[in-house]
């Protein structure tokens, strides 16, 4: 784990979306954070000294999927209600890229595939907030908070737009796991994955961190409200975020925040790998691009 000196830092982008915006300064106290993303293989070792079984590999209920799936979309029939995730499907119609594949997990998360030995050093995906949590619990840490993970992203360069700096390919060079060209049609590759890396496969930021740009999203601690920011006290010392969820875009579902960025961000669609964007999911979905880091106090 790599230690989070105490500081304040400006949180936020008033050159984002509106739910990062305004921007704020926020006091931390110092905190321990993983220097990568949790790896299959870590995962595994969790799950072979537990025996716990992650959400994606047990059967969901009907309002769980339909918690996943595009607004006004009819209740499943049974054979539908087996165990399953969310992968990426392209060929979706409406900008919704995302269909049910039964028996995709953590162990095979396109649905089809199984990991190998060679998968091992990858970030683990297809776990959910519970199953973050459960981990994190397990490994006595704990997920870290949404200003907790921002501030470290930024290694110390505050106000800039990328973890790294103000450019984004500063001499032509990928510094990030992302989808290159343009979603979902075309991906060129040029970072070298077209999925997945393998953890420490791009530079480390300012504080030793790898992936915090990029790679695949990760669950953070709190609850998610586009408004978040307008609320936060000025002279707050560790915020924890809201108290409860709302998304305007699904006012009935609660969703927690995730942070960082993934394989599928490309410069045309989400653009989450910079430092202040925010996405978020309900804490009971596994997606083919989310996985998670932890902290822990000193």
């Amino acid at each position: 784990m790599v230690w989070i000196p105490p500081g304040e830092f400006d949180m936020g982008s008033n050159d984002g979306l509106p739910d990062e915006r305004p921007v704020h300064p926020v006091r931390l106290s110092g905190f321990f954070l993983d220097v990568h993303e949790v790896t299959n293989a870590q995962f595994r070792a969790f799950v072979d000294a537990t025996g716990y079984v992650t959400t994606a590999e047990r059967a969901p209920t009907v309002e769980e999927i339909l918690a996943q799936s595009p607004p006004g979309t009819p209740p499943p029939p049974p054979e539908v209600l087996v165990p399953g995730a969310l992968v990426l499907d392209p060929t979706m119609a409406n900008g919704w890229w995302w269909k049910w594949m039964p028996g995709a997990s953590w162990r095979k998360p396109d649905g089809e595939h199984e990991l190998r030995p060679e998968h091992d050093s990858h970030p683990v995906v297809q776990v959910s907030w519970d199953d973050a949590q459960a981990y994190a619990k397990w490994a006595k840490k704990r997920l870290p908070t949404e200003a907790e993970w921002e501030r470290a992203a930024r290694g110390a360069l505050d106000g800039q737009r990328y973890v790294w700096g103000a450019e984004r390919n500063p001499e032509g060079r990928e510094l990030a796991n992302i989808w290159q060209g343009r979603f979902p049609e075309k991906n060129t590759v040029a970072d070298g994955f077209a999925g997945t890396a393998p953890v420490k496969s791009f530079p480390a930021n300012g504080f030793g961190l790898f992936d915090m740009a990029g790679n695949v999203w990760e669950w953070t601690a709190d609850w998610y409200r586009p408004d978040a920011y307008s609320k936060t006290p000025a002279d707050a010392l560790d915020p924890k975020g809201p108290a409860d969820s709302f998304d305007p875009q699904e006012p009935g579902v609660a969703k927690r925040v995730t942070r960082g960025g993934s394989f599928l961000c490309s410069d045309n669609y989400c653009i989450g790998y910079r430092p202040s964007a925010r996405m978020k999911s309900s804490p009971d979905t596994g997606l083919f691009h989310t996985g998670f880091r932890c902290a822990l106090d000193p």
